[in-house]
């Protein structure tokens, strides 16, 4: 017996299986509906945005042929 979820969009139940196509999504629609929302950001991943300048000084981020060969 295949495990049932639930669609991340719509809420209608999707077996777990290899024959669901789309899962966890229940269809190519939702699946694109959710894809919209990572690309317009209103999913993301949570980062730590605070860069400490002086360690990338430390570093030589600052110089000028720091990322030339």
């Amino acid at each position: 017996m295949p495990h049932i979820v639930k669609c991340p969009i719509c809420q209608k139940e999707v077996a777990w299986s290899a024959e669901s196509k789309f899962r966890p999504f229940c269809s190519e629609r939702c699946k694109l509906i959710d894809l919209g929302d990572w690309a317009s950001e209103k999913h993301a991943i949570p980062v730590e945005p605070n860069i400490d300048e002086e360690l990338l000084d430390e570093l030589g981020y600052d110089e000028p042929d720091f990322f030339k060969e």
